[in-house]
């Protein structure tokens, strides 16, 4: 692509050594040039792209654009004005022939139940026979192909964005469904993203480390609804909606700010869609559906209340959005197949339930432990950690919360990063003493994660429930700055095996793994 072709739709840019030229690719990490790549020296907090300009030249980058002036280099060098994740949407955009605007481009927001949503509405499309796309935390899905998003990944940068988008539509996709972080919001890593239906599950306690308090979080998160806005409106033949959790303290501030139309959903009746006689069990939930035509009923293998909302909230976006059938619905509804980590239980035979969970922050845990009380009459054993280098607040407040839903908890490692683990488990422990829990007698503190779920496995009776939060899907830990392949299904699998002396993986090795286990 010619370099001046996609800085024609960008505003306030100057040229401080310019020729054209043409580009091959978009980086903005220097280590990542290729020969070709234009290079965007972008500035962090804690660092300066422009200090990595020249080891991007000599990687073959064949231009540069950043923020600095009256930088002189052997390729041209493009300064823009303002915010450079914002140029670099623009650009990315541009490059990639402004995919979005060819696609139906449905976002999902909240603090818990993204991921699940996200993959709800996909299957939905996918049933109804709409050619759909995907990008989610987890992965993203093109047609046939799954392409991996990376370890500890939010919403991917802005140029992988729109390159996923292009492969929709080069693979002749109709439809596109967005999960959408608040730093992908904040970080404009969407900014050029032509949305036009925008879906929240719940906005609650997350991320202050970076947004500060809860006012700025749901500033983020409201960035999606303001853009139903900044679209060619009508220009796809779909009306803009903006998809609303009533029950959720989100709703007063979405709803002002959301000058598109608007649907509200809840599990009460005060809204324009609800749920009412819902059932729990492990094999599921099943309720019905009011508010949108005639009432209908829903039965999934997705466990928990909370799944019911994030039920509602697909059925919100593709039947009062996009007028797919409700018996298309009700199918994808009952065939999802379980999102990996997401309430996933793990069966290898064993008299009680196990389970894995992502919830990671005080609301989801709390909404994950109200569920896995639906399963059992026996007692709840949680192993959980708080990650390092992230909200400090939700520390306290998860192991605050938990002690007065589970029976008994283990906290331990998750991603101390360069914290000090013992620091950590001091804050959880001063947490769960809060919430009424005694050191020794319903709560341990287990540092080595392999350990932790050892034990809990090991403490369980017939009929209790094991559940295991914070990691679900993610496949490494994080001590220090190194990623250590970890995951939370195949330890739960391998503290199974041993328990039951039957085949199984091996205990993965985390840095605490040489440091002996407490006794029992």
């Amino acid at each position: 692509k010619s370099l001046i072709g996609c800085l024609k739709g960008m505003s306030d840019w100057v040229v401080n050594n310019f020729w054209d030229t043409e580009i091959s690719g978009i980086a903005w990490d220097s280590r990542n040039v290729q020969p070709g790549d234009v290079f965007f020296a972008l500035v962090g907090d804690n660092f300066d792209g422009h200090q990595f300009v020249q080891a991007a030249v000599d990687k073959g980058a064949a231009a540069v654009i950043g923020t600095m002036a009256g930088v002189t280099l052997d390729v041209p060098y493009v300064q823009v004005r303002g915010d450079d994740r914002l140029a670099m949407a623009t650009f990315a955009s541009a490059f990639y022939d402004h995919p979005s605007q060819k696609l139906i481009v449905i976002g999902v927001t909240g603090t818990d139940g993204k991921t699940t949503t996200t993959n709800l509405i996909y299957h939905i499309l996918r049933t109804a026979g709409i050619p759909a796309g995907m990008i989610s935390t987890v992965n993203a899905v093109v047609g046939d192909e799954i392409l991996d998003t990376g370890f500890h990944v939010t919403t991917p940068e802005s140029p992988d964005i729109q390159r996923y988008l292009a492969k929709m539509v080069e693979a002749g996709l109709t439809h596109a469904v967005l999960e959408t972080t608040s730093h992908g919001l904040a970080q404009r890593r969407v900014a050029a993203v032509d949305y036009d239906l925008a879906v929240v599950t719940n906005i609650t306690h997350e991320h202050l480390d970076y947004h500060h308090n809860y006012q700025g979080y749901l500033e983020a998160k409201g960035k999606l609804f303001e853009a139903l806005s900044a679209g060619d409106i009508g220009s796809k033949g779909v009306e803009k909606l903006g998809v609303l959790n009533k029950d959720d303290q989100s709703y007063d501030y979405l709803h002002k700010i959301t000058t598109e139309k608007q649907l509200s959903y809840s599990i009460n009746k005060q809204a324009d869609l609800w749920a009412d006689q819902i059932e729990h069990s492990p094999a599921g939930v099943t309720f019905r559906v009011n508010g949108i035509g005639e009432s209908f009923n829903i039965q999934s293998p997705l466990i928990g209340l909370y799944n019911v909302s994030n039920i509602l909230a697909a059925i919100g976006a593709t039947l009062g959005g996009l007028s797919i059938p409700v018996s298309a619905i009700q199918h994808a509804c009952q065939t999802v197949e379980i999102i990996p980590g997401r309430m996933e239980i793990i069966d290898l035979g064993q008299d009680f339930l196990a389970i894995v969970d992502f919830a990671h922050t005080p609301n989801a845990i709390q909404q994950a432990l109200l569920a896995a009380r639906e399963l059992t009459e026996g007692k709840i054993i949680a192993v959980f950690g708080s990650a390092g280098l992230r909200d400090v607040e939700k520390r306290k407040m998860m192991p605050q919360t938990a002690a007065g839903l589970a029976d008994e908890m283990i906290l331990t490692a998750e991603d101390p990063r360069t914290e000090s683990l013992e620091s950590i488990l001091g804050d959880m422990a001063e947490g769960a003493k809060r919430g009424g829990g005694i050191l020794g007698e319903d709560f341990w503190l287990e540092p080595d994660r392999g350990n932790a779920i050892r034990r809990a496995v090991n403490r369980a009776e017939a009929g209790d429930l094991v559940i295991c939060f914070g990691k679900g899907h993610e496949q490494s830990m994080c001590f220090g700055t190194v990623e250590y392949p970890w995951d939370d299904r195949t330890a739960l699998r391998a503290a199974l095996a041993e328990r039951l002396e039957i085949g199984g993986p091996d205990m993965p090795w985390l840095p605490t793994s040489d440091v002996p286990a407490e006794e029992s």
